[in-house]
């Protein structure tokens, strides 16, 4: 899993609230465990004026012009500005893989769904939680000032915004601690090898019956 320590990037919005995992990665997509290919398909109804499925050649799609993301100002964006409720609906990993792959790096919400905020911090993208007021005034920044950044600091808990001003968010500190440091679960559990190790060691020398079980 890639770190995240700072980041400095462009904002796209997407005003809406209640954004569910199905309009995040729709569910006829949802056909590979890979954790790639995932990025094209991001918003597909929303982006695409067709229907999508899968194995299609999205580069030939026709694209939504009303939709942010498919506008030249938020080409590159990498910071995900939303509304309340986001991620909510079904749990699927997928959600914040295809994020990723889109190119965001962090999310910035009044609130979201509890399993799609945990996935989120498992893969590698930050979500992180504003007041909706403070969340409704860098709406009104961003869409006055074309090529808004904000530059996030994870270790200072800060995003700095373009005229200096600093806002300050929490996050528990396990999370952060695997996410300054690119753990996912599997290298957090890979950080006890040893003892793992001389455990599996120690109960086969006790047990010598059971090598070769199942299990």
């Amino acid at each position: 899993m890639e770190a995240f320590t700072t980041h400095k990037g462009l904002v796209a919005p997407l005003d809406r609230e209640n954004v569910d995992t199905d309009l995040i990665m729709p569910k006829q997509f949802l056909k590979s465990i890979k954790r790639t290919g995932f990025g094209p398909n991001l918003f597909d109804t929303l982006r695409y004026l067709d229907v999508g499925e899968p194995g299609m050649d999205n580069s030939k799609r026709p694209l939504n012009p009303d939709f942010s993301l498919n506008q030249p100002r938020y080409q590159g964006a990498s910071v995900l500005l939303t509304r309340k409720n986001f991620g909510c609906g079904s749990s699927r990993e997928h959600a914040p893989w295809a994020l990723l792959q889109f190119g965001f790096r962090a999310i910035i919400a009044p609130s979201y769904a509890d399993i799609f905020f945990n996935n989120c911090f498992k893969n590698g993208l930050l979500p992180i939680v504003q007041p909706e007021e403070v969340v409704s005034e860098l709406f009104r920044e961003m869409e006055a000032t074309p090529g808004y950044e904000l530059t996030v600091d994870l270790d200072a808990q800060t995003i700095t915004k373009p005229n200096g001003d600093v806002l300050k968010f929490d996050v528990e500190p396990f999370r952060k601690h695997c996410l300054l440091n690119g753990l996912d679960d599997i290298a957090t559990t890979l950080q006890k090898a040893d003892k793992i190790r001389a455990f599996e060691a120690d109960r086969l020398a006790r047990f010598p019956w059971l090598e070769g079980l199942p299990g």
